[in-house]
């Protein structure tokens, strides 16, 4: 195989739009790599597509419901014949619909499982041709601290503990092929999810990091960038050895 350069190298980002996934794409792009932002629809991209290609880079928004086959398949296909053969996949999208367990509904259930564990599942099996042809590839998931349990979000946290075992999996399936896979795990980050959260216990956002950074020992709460930085580290060339491996990112340990 020819090697490639990470100028020459494509990643996919979903959940792009905002947030974590936001930084991310900009971080990637940064680093010299092509990105696809990828999102419920192309509209809700753009302004993250944008943000790169202001910079210098290059980027392409898709549309796609990661929780069906279909969309995720077209997506990557239009990834591949626009942006170039994808070789670096970060699983981000998710959705929060927290609820105490006599409270949660089937489809509160059903709508975490199927965006965090079935989309992780789709866009990767999508993917990964791409990788084992090139003999190259990174592939990071997030997870969350959630995922060792947090009240009123069995739903989400039984789906990001999911996705440990899944990027375990994929480390032992994939990495002869030159391919790695890796999860992270975010603690306390400020982003719209966690401004969702405060609202539904009723805390005002300002209040809520407050509180939050009193009990993490870098006494402060994480940024989306905190997240994309080590993503871009585990999605590098010098990470090669690093696989099947989940980094917390919380600002200290966790019990």
């Amino acid at each position: 195989m020819t090697e490639q350069t990470s100028t020459s190298r494509v990643a996919v980002v979903t959940g792009a739009a905002r947030g974590i996934g936001a930084a991310t794409a900009l971080r990637l792009a940064a680093d010299g790599f092509a990105v696809a932002v990828v999102d419920l629809t192309e509209e809700a991209g753009r302004e993250t597509v944008a943000a790169i290609t202001a910079a210098g880079g290059r980027a392409l928004a898709v549309a796609a419901d990661v929780s069906d086959a279909e969309q995720v398949q077209t997506a990557v296909d239009r990834i591949a014949d626009e942006l170039g053969a994808p070789v670096v996949l970060v699983n981000n999208a998710g959705v929060l619909r927290d609820n105490l367990l006599f409270k949660m509904s089937e489809s509160d259930w059903d709508t975490v499982m199927n965006v965090h564990l079935r989309g992780a599942f789709l866009m990767t099996r999508a993917v990964q041709k791409y990788m084992v042809d090139a003999g190259y590839g990174r592939i990071v998931s997030l997870s969350s601290s959630s995922a060792q349990g947090n009240r009123g979000q069995l739903n989400y946290s039984t789906a990001k503990a999911g996705l440990q075992g899944f990027t375990k999996t994929l480390a032992i399936e994939l990495g002869k092929f030159g391919v790695t896979a890796n999860a992270v795990a975010p603690g306390f980050i400020a982003t719209d999810m966690t401004a969702a959260t405060a609202a539904r216990v009723g805390m005002e956002f300002e209040a809520f990091k407050q509180a939050a950074a009193t009990a993490i020992p870098v006494q402060r709460v994480g940024t989306p960038e905190d997240i994309a930085h080590t993503i871009s580290f585990l999605v590098s060339e010098g990470a090669g050895f690093v696989s099947g491996q989940v980094i917390y990112v919380a600002g200290g340990p966790l019990d």
